[in-house]
């Protein structure tokens, strides 16, 4: 497969498009901490340190998931260089690892997806009990 330098350069907006997500997901997962702390001062109930226990593992993951989106990033940008010098070996390589770097990336989301949902059934079941 021949690819060209503007091959990469498609990557470009769904990575950032992919980064924007993790970044506002990260961002409304620190007010959440933030207000959850404060009602575990007030109230040290099991419910809130259940969903604090779950909001640690996800902002671990979505740390996880923008690494490897600026690792992708970081690729493809090599790929573009290395093409761009006729390396086209090389190039295609880091192009590979871009790709892998960002479907990982996008498996990690999923993953925290599905614990978001946990969350959500943590509240549910409080608001079960009551």
């Amino acid at each position: 497969m021949q690819i060209t330098v503007t091959t990469p350069a498609l990557l470009f907006p769904a990575i950032s498009l992919f980064m924007l997500a993790f970044t506002n997901r990260f961002l409304s997962l620190g007010s959440r901490v933030r207000a959850l702390h404060d009602h575990f001062r007030k109230s040290s109930d099991e419910s809130a340190r259940r969903q604090i226990e779950n909001l640690r593992k996800r902002i671990y993951m979505i740390r996880n998931m923008q690494g490897l989106g600026v690792l992708s990033m970081f690729t493809c940008v090599l790929s573009m260089i290395f093409l761009f010098e006729d390396w086209y070996m090389a190039g295609q390589i880091m192009f590979g690892v871009s790709l892998v770097l960002l479907l990982a990336s996008l498996w990690i989301s999923f993953l925290e997806i599905r614990i978001s949902v946990h969350a959500l059934d943590i509240m549910l079941e409080e608001l079960e009990k009551r």
